[in-house]
Formats: structure tokens, C-alpha cells, sequence
């Protein structure tokens, strides 16, 4: 056993005092037991993760991370603060910060071919917040999507553009082909002459079409925002669309859907000018946020790397096994949109469930058999609390490694418990067997980590 005298303690730097401190309470920790409360939380997050690992999940809005990503989120990054720019921080302490966050952009700007990354947004809203703030005042006129159309909450009267006080124009939108009306989206672009015309969806089935307007952007003199929220991985991938080559000078985003990285945001650009950059960077801080969860930041960074490894199989397989699963739920009655247009070039597809019971009743159903889903408002919904749809993502399931043929058998599992209206104990008991096989991650650094490992810090 290793003795330190007490004259030899005080004679180290004051570092060694820290190691001593650190380690007299790590023995306390260990000795202390935990109270009610600590366990129970404990408990139920780690039962959260045991449902997961025996789910079929299929939020389209979520995703798992690669094991190194998980070391950034648990470095001391966590605790750390870092106001500012990159070189231009508030506080000090932040070297190793500020050459992570450099690199970080770096590759950004590689991944997304754009000369403006800003990686401190610490949320897809929170980057809209930043963009609108850069773009916009009070007052103000801009275009989206309509919500009942699959346009993001943020986009609302009383989301993040109310809240700025800015007025909206929606775009007409086609039902059948589940995208925006183009000759009249270019009439209101051309006659309204919006100061920022925003694309991007939470339901988003097909690519905007940016590159059908861009002449009307130009005319009337308007910017064009990309909310990529949901289909960044994609672009990453080279898949879907490639916004800033069609003519948007701004994607906003979160980085934890089909960009299976923390869930966290960012900013992209090919700024008209050095105004623009600058109003970019000051709507994100002061504008939005103070520190930018530096361990999420880090987390990011390691994500933007392993899409330059694996993005473009990975957004490939994603597309695939939307496409695959669309045409298996269809060959078994179910009404999928779209089905004309080839139901899907994202990740997400929309089933109107509105005869089997309504979005709400079914995704509580499939939720019994650890089939994770949400309702969704489809095109001529009034109701978001009982709405006729489903949105179904393949992204997480494509990151655990599977395929096409996977996407007939979860088809199937639908049809049994939405159609013949099997006993749910027998279909869950099924997914669970099924869901066995595909527990580990592929795509990243460290393939085959288990994707809802739970790791435990103290026993």
C-alpha cells in the first residue's frame, strides 16, 4: 500500500491536492449508498434503455450514437463554459475547446460544401431561433410551409417565428404528390416578395423544390432558408437534394435524426456577404445561447467525421429501406401517401390509419408490442391530438444494420396487429425475438457496440 506523509502533501503543487480530493471522494462515493430517489431514476433509465433494445423504433425524428461520440459526451467538456467565437471566447480554459470546435468546423464546411459552419446551436429550434434573429425583425413577412401540411412546429403562430413576431405566407401544397405546389408557391413568392422564404418539413417525404424557384428567389429579391432538420444525414450522404448548389443560402438543423450524431444543432452557409455572417454568428450568441454544450459540440464533431467515412452507404441504405418498407405496408393494404410518386426519397413515409382507429389509437397500439412510432397530422387533419396518420423513419433501424428484407417482416408485424387484429402478447413476443438480431450499431467507429448499452460509472 502507498503511504504519503502529510509534510509530503504539502510540499507537492497544488494540482496533487486536486488528484488527492479526487480520489478521498471517489472512496465516499463508492461507500455512500444511494438514496430512493437515485435509485429510482437509475432504475427507470436503464429501463428505458431495455425497452429500447427489445423495440423496433421508428420515430423519424431520433437516432443512437457511436460509441466515441458517447466518450465526448461523457469528457469534461460537460461542465465546461465557451462564450464566444472560436479564438475570441469569454472565458479562459477553452485551448482544447477551441481546437476541437475548429476542426469541427472544418469539416463541416468539407462534409456540406459551404464556406459558414456554426457548430454552437444547441438544438434544431434553437438554430431556427438564431437564423430568424439573423434574418428577421418584428414585422417582418416570410414564407413557409403550413403545419396541417408537415411544416415544423417552430414555423407556427405561437412556435419560435410567432415568437419573433414575425408574419407568415404559407405555400400551397399538393396532396397527392405530398410536396408544394410549384406554380403557386412561385406566385406567392413573386407577388408577396417575403423577406425570407423558408423550406423543410417535419413531414418530409420528397425534396423542395428549390432549384423549379430559384428564378423567383432571384426576382423578388428573397432569402432562402432550408430547414434540414430531418434530412441532414441525407444531404450529407449525397442523397435527397443538395440545398446550397439549389439555391438556399442557409440550412439550419439538429444533428440527431438522419445525422445520427448528439442532439444538438447547426448552422450552414454560403453567406451573400460578410453581413450576413456576421448577423448569422450574432443570432446564434448573444442572441440564442451562451455556452453551447461543449461535450455535445465535441460529440458533433466525431459525427461529422464518421460521415465522411460512412455517410453516403448509410444514407443510401436509409432511402432503401424507406422505399422497401412504403411498398410492404401497401402490398398489405395499408394506405401509404404517395404511392404514385414512389412514396418516399427520404427516410420518412405517411400512413393514413384513420380506418384502423386514428394515428393516435394505432401508435399507442403498436407501442404495446415495442413497436415505436408517432401520430402525425396528414394534409386536411384539424386536429393534432387525433390526427389520421402515422410518420414512420427508417434511419435508426438502418443504423443497426437493417435491410430491405427486415422491412417485410416489421410490415408484417403491422399488418397483424392494425389488420387481423392478433392478441398483442403474441406480437410483441415476436418483435422481441426479431429485435435480438439487430442490437448493434454499424456506420460509425466502433461497428458492432451495442447500441442501448447502459454504462454504469459506479456498481
Amino acid at each position: 500500500m502507498l503511504t504519503v506523509r502529510k509534510s509530503e502533501v504539502a510540499n507537492q503543487h497544488p494540482i496533487h491536492e486536486n488528484v488527492k480530493s479526487a480520489i478521498i471522494n471517489c472512496s465516499v462515493t463508492k461507500m455512500t449508498g444511494l438514496s430512493r430517489n437515485a435509485k429510482f431514476i437509475r432504475e427507470r433509465v436503464r429501463s428505458h434503455n431495455s425497452y429500447f433494445e427489445d423495440s423496433i423504433p421508428l420515430i423519424a425524428s431520433e437516432n443512437v450514437i457511436s460509441p466515441l461520440q458517447r466518450e465526448m459526451l461523457n469528457s469534461d467538456f460537460n461542465g465546461r463554459y465557451a462564450e464566444g467565437w472560436v479564438g475570441h471566447r469569454y472565458y479562459q480554459g477553452n485551448r482544447y475547446v477551441d481546437e476541437v470546435e475548429s476542426r469541427g468546423m472544418e469539416l463541416a464546411r468539407k462534409l456540406f460544401g459551404c464556406s459558414f459552419a456554426d457548430l454552437r446551436p444547441i438544438s434544431g429550434t434553437v438554430a431556427n431561433m438564431a437564423v430568424l434573429f439573423a434574418l428577421t425583425s418584428p414585422g417582418d413577412v416570410i414564407s413557409t410551409p403550413a403545419l396541417a401540411d408537415g411544416a415544423h412546429i417552430s414555423t407556427a403562430k405561437f412556435g419560435a417565428v410567432g415568437m419573433r413576431g414575425v408574419s407568415t405566407i404559407n405555400y400551397p401544397f399538393d396532396t397527392e404528390k405530398m410536396n408544394l405546389d410549384i406554380d403557386g408557391t412561385r406566385r406567392i413568392i413573386l407577388e408577396k416578395k417575403p423577406k425570407v422564404a423558408l423550406f423543410g418539413m417535419s413531414l418530409f417525404l420528397f425534396p423542395a423544390p428549390l432549384r423549379e424557384l430559384r428564378d423567383a428567389f432571384e426576382e423578388a429579391g428573397t432569402t432562402v432558408w432550408y430547414d434540414g432538420a430531418h434530412v441532414l444525414g441525407l444531404i450529407a450522404g449525397g442523397k435527397f437534394q443538395d440545398p446550397l448548389r439549389e439555391g438556399a443560402h442557409i440550412i439550419s438543423a439538429s444533428t440527431h435524426k438522419t445525422f445520427p450524431g448528439p442532439n444538438h444543432g447547426m448552422i450552414l452557409s454560403n453567406p451573400r456577404d460578410e453581413e450576413m455572417e456576421k448577423a448569422l454568428k450574432r443570432g446564434v450568441f448573444p442572441g440564442v445561447t451562451s455556452s453551447h454544450h461543449l461535450h455535445e459540440m465535441a460529440a458533433l464533431c466525431i459525427a461529422l467525421d464518421e460521415m465522411q467515412k460512412f455517410g453516403r452507404k448509410y444514407a443510401s441504405q436509409i432511402v432503401k429501406n424507406s422505399k422497401a418498407l412504403a411498398q410492404s405496408l401497401y402490398d398489405r393494404g395499408f394506405s401509404v401517401l404517395a404511392a404514385d410518386y414512389g412514396f418516399t426519397e427520404s427516410h420518412t413515409l405517411a400512413v393514413n390509419v384513420q380506418r384502423l382507429g386514428g394515428g393516435s389509437s394505432c401508435a399507442e397500439s403498436l407501442e404495446s408490442v415495442n413497436i415505436v412510432v408517432n401520430k402525425n397530422m396528414l394534409p386536411g387533419d384539424e386536429s393534432s391530438v387525433h390526427p389520421s396518420g402515422l410518420r414512420l423513419g427508417t434511419q435508426e433501424i438502418t443504423h443497426l444494420g437493417m435491410k430491405e428484407n427486415e422491412m417485410d417482416e416489421i410490415a408484417s408485424f403491422f399488418e397483424r396487429l392494425l389488420v387481423r387484429r392478433e392478441r398483442p402478447s403474441d406480437v410483441r413476443k415476436d418483435v422481441v425475438s426479431f429485435k435480438k438480431q439487430f442490437r448493434k450499431l454499424k456506420y460509425c467507429y466502433g461497428e458492432g457496440y451495442p447500441a442501448y448499452k447502459y454504462e454504469k460509472f459506479m456498481s
